[in-house]
């Protein structure tokens, strides 16, 4: 298992000109490990990836492999619709030091289950990294269904979890109950963390936690030592926050938040554009109360 507890899905920082911002990454990578994540996910989809140039991502990843210096795992999302693209990712990936791999269900084409199950095989013979399944079909169009994740868990060694955003409990529970020893189940949306570990997953692969990552941290935490009621506190505390990175296509309200605070520039890369000003009111609005709480149980330098 690569991690229990919360892997934030960082945001990938843009100068005003388009230009990767280094300094912020590192700044936002230092941040997150002092603030209690369990690992970081690079090159998700809140990371802007698809807008991202192959020599990008290679700095991306080294810059981020260099700077955790191994203090947590980096997981680096290395899928896409394309076999023989994801296997060039996730070698690159590897040979810059990620711990492991996030593989995404194609999106587009649609492919089987079968054509699924020979893509990440295909993944996993290339290379010796932890692959953790992304099953988003609002995203993708193409639902991993639950026969094909438990069959690549018990087949594939190097299937090590599954980030779950389809939002069905019944297809969770099932998972979490039929899953080998060791497959790791994380929640996909922020919202639906609570019930994840409820359930007994292992945690979250967070947006939110880009903004409040102690709160996240500390809601995990609770629901992994059996501190439900704990955990049943914070979830209340962070829901309108949460929901609030989706007023509008992910990461545009992440990165209109961390403007605010003076983390990075708000800039996203077309087709994506800025947050527009109605609805800044309504994200800050939404994150008011839990970003005051978040000031109180962190240090000044926030």
């Amino acid at each position: 298992m690569l991690f229990r507890g919360v892997a934030p899905a960082l945001v990938t920082p843009f100068s005003e000109s388009g230009a990767i911002d280094k300094t912020a990454f590192c700044g936002l990578i230092e941040h997150q490990i002092t603030s209690g994540a369990s690992a970081l996910v690079v090159l998700g989809t809140t990371g802007e990836n698809p807008t991202v140039t192959s020599t990008e991502r290679s700095e991306l990843i080294a810059t981020a492999v260099e700077h955790v210096s191994g203090r947590v795992p980096v997981i680096v999302g290395a899928g896409t619709n394309s076999t023989a693209e994801s296997v060039t990712y996730s070698i690159e990936a590897e040979r810059l030091g990620a711990d492991g791999l996030l593989v995404v269900g194609p999106y587009y084409n649609k492919p089987p289950q079968r054509g699924f199950e020979a893509h990440v095989a295909a993944i996993a013979a290339a290379t010796s990294c932890p692959i953790i399944i992304y099953n988003v079909p609002s995203r993708t169009g193409f639902d991993i269904e639950l026969e094909t994740i438990l069959n690549l868990a018990n087949e594939i060694p190097a299937v090590v979890g599954v980030k779950e955003a389809s939002g069905d409990l019944s297809k969770v529970a099932d998972l979490i109950q039929g899953r080998p020893d060791g497959f790791a189940v994380y929640s996909g949306d922020d919202e639906w963390t609570l019930f994840f570990l409820v359930l007994g997953g292992d945690g979250v692969i967070s947006v939110v936690s880009n903004i409040l990552p102690r709160m996240m941290h500390k809601l995990t935490q609770a629901g992994l030592e059996g501190d439900l009621t704990g955990a049943a506190g914070l979830h209340h505390a962070l829901v309108h926050a949460m929901r609030a990175c989706f007023f509008d296509t992910n990461p545009i309200p992440v990165k209109a938040v961390l403007a605010h605070l003076g983390k990075c520039r708000p800039t996203v890369r077309p087709p994506l554009a800025e947050l527009p000003s109605e609805k800044k009111s309504r994200v800050m609005a939404a994150f008011a109360s839990s970003l005051e709480d978040e000031l109180g149980i962190q240090d000044s330098s926030w």
